[in-house]
């Protein structure tokens, strides 16, 4: 009778766990599209056997107590997880780095609908037909019109680029802020999950799939290592930096700059705030970025590098040694366009006003006393006037912050002017895109640009010069390129090199897309739910209840049998 009525719980147990299992599968057939979600697996086992006549001498008699559901396994891959999180991170990384290499080909390319290069080339014609006739002033003119309008889109251009720095800087702080948003979720799932899987009977399972999903998605703002400890928890790295424990998140804050206000990522807890020092997140002197050093990760750190850490002009390119330049200005796409367009322009004003307006050397003693040895001055003996015959000859171009010339008068009487060195610590005193302006006076006065010579002929060697200068090979582009080119050149050269680097990342990322897209397909295969292998897993379970129903009809039927019978 004691079998008898055991078998009814072994048959108990087939219905229980045949239930559950129908469960397990029904749940995930309602997930098929939910994203991140992981397959659950019934594992079955034997419920433990009690034995009889442990004296025997032969063999034990053992009778089973049914099945039981040993765990639900909540399947992944963990070399499969860490692969396809590396290589994300490096994915977002280039396309980071590729959306701000075609942002800055559309701000030269289409700017209101016409190229930079227009401006330039319609700049280079007017001082053709300025040769024409300098003392025409129809040509003056134009040479006038076509400077500002050369001058108003480099400066858009420059304003475009600055602008788009700033968007940029804004992105950052936006993932500064998601990344601190999930790393105090995952602190708050590890809380949860420990707290749920603590006596051992339930596995989260909800929970880590909500982790999981953080973790793919932390994966593409910066480089992260993982490790799940014995309790269910997850501790994780940011740039090999403790980011998240079982009870703790250390968040990463902003240092923003007084004069750019660019935001930049730094490890409070790693830093000395009082004294101004900072443990910043990326290091990017220590070593070069290269997928062998696995410093290619990560969308803000691809982010921080195109935006660079300020606007850039011709001070951040001209005179620098390859090294410097490639750890500096080389690592950012923007700051790379904004120098090489600010030396552009650099040049090519100072070329145009050095003809409009030439300098020579000098040594004199001013009326005051004041000694000049070997300055620049107007070179009055080579140089044109306008009209008007105003001495110094002006110049096209003029800064913001300061005049050409100082008049000073020589202690013999002779009347000197001076040039003014650009100050290379205020813009405004710099002859870059920024700080410079056409000469108020040419937009007012006809007549007023340099065409005469001293007897009053019309200066056609300057002219000439002014053309001949377009043709001259006086410029390299950058520390990587030392081949002098001219101005024509070297702007075709500045935007194949900006073409050339926009290509190399968008291809790095096209290809890394497609990696990504493989590694995430093999993960789907582990965790993926598939309708077709879940129907098949309900009938199944829906057979092994019926069994376990028709076997407790049976012992039951045993049972009343025995019972009316005795």
């Amino acid at each position: 009778m004691a079998n008898g009525m055991g078998s009814l719980y072994i048959g108990a147990s087939g219905l229980q766990n045949s239930q559950n299992a129908l469960n397990t599968t029904a749940n995930n057939l309602a997930n098929v599209e939910t994203k991140g979600y992981v397959r659950q697996q019934v594992l079955f086992a034997d419920r433990q056997y009690v034995t009889f006549d442990k004296k025997a001498a032969i063999s034990y008699q053992q009778a089973g107590l049914g099945v039981n559901i040993a765990d639900v396994v909540h399947t992944r891959n963990a070399f499969l997880d860490q692969y396809y999180r590396t290589e994300n991170g490096r994915q977002c990384f280039y396309e980071a780095c590729a959306e701000s290499a075609r942002e800055v080909q559309t701000q030269f390319q289409e700017l209101e609908g016409e190229q930079f290069q227009t401006a330039l080339q319609e700049f280079w014609e007017s001082f053709a037909e300025f040769s024409k006739g300098p003392e025409l002033g129809i040509y003056q003119t134009l040479v006038v019109e076509k400077a500002t309008l050369f001058l108003d889109r480099a400066q858009k251009i420059e304003e475009n680029l600055y602008d788009y720095q700033k968007n940029l800087n804004y992105k950052i702080n936006k993932n500064i802020d998601r990344i601190n948003e999930i790393g105090t979720k995952i602190r708050d799932l590890n809380l949860e999950i420990l707290r749920i899987e603590s006596g051992g009977v339930e596995t989260a399972m909800t929970l880590r799939d909500e982790r999981d999903n953080l973790l793919d998605e932390l994966s593409g703002l910066a480089k992260v290592d993982f490790k799940e400890r014995a309790d269910g928890t997850v501790r994780v790295k940011l740039e090999n930096v403790e980011f998240v424990d079982e009870i703790h998140v250390y968040e990463i804050k902003g240092y923003t700059d007084p004069v750019t206000g660019f935001v930049t990522p730094y490890w409070p807890q790693l830093s000395d705030v009082g004294r101004g020092r900072y443990t910043y997140m990326f290091d990017y002197k220590s070593g070069d970025i290269a997928a062998e050093l696995n410093t290619d990760i990560g969308e803000l750190k691809g982010l921080i590098l195109s935006r660079g850490d300020k606007p850039a002009d011709y001070r951040d390119i001209t005179g620098m040694d390859q090294q410097k330049y490639n750890d500096t200005t080389g690592m950012s796409v923007v700051m790379t366009a904004q120098a090489e367009l600010d030396q552009l322009i650099h040049e090519i004003v100072t070329s145009i006003n050095d003809l409009f307006s030439p300098l020579t050397t000098a040594s004199f003693t001013a009326m005051d006393g004041t000694r000049y040895n070997n300055v620049k001055v107007w070179d009055e003996e080579n140089g044109c006037v306008g009209t008007d015959g105003q001495k110094p000859g002006r110049e096209l171009f003029t800064r913001r912050g300061c005049d050409r010339y100082t008049k000073v008068t020589a202690n013999d009487g002779k009347v000197y002017y001076v040039y003014n060195e650009e100050d290379l610590t205020d813009t405004s005193k710099m002859y870059t895109a920024k700080g410079i302006e056409i000469n108020e006076d040419l937009l007012q006065l006809e007549g007023g640009l340099p065409h005469l010579k001293k007897d009053g002929e019309p200066a056609q060697a300057l002219a000439q010069a002014l053309v001949d200068m377009w043709d001259q090979k006086r410029q390299t582009i950058n520390p990587n390129n030392t081949d002098p080119c001219t101005f024509k050149v070297y702007y075709q050269r500045m935007i194949q090199d900006i073409g050339t680097t926009g290509n190399v990342y968008e291809g790095l990322s096209a290809g890394l897309s497609a990696e990504v897209e493989s590694l995430d397909n093999s993960r789907q295969q582990v965790i993926g739910v598939s309708s077709d292998e879940e129907l098949q897993n309900m009938i199944k379970y829906q057979n092994a209840y019926n069994a376990a129903s028709r076997f407790v009809n049976v012992i039951s039927e045993m049972l009343e049998h025995i019972v009316t019978r005795l």
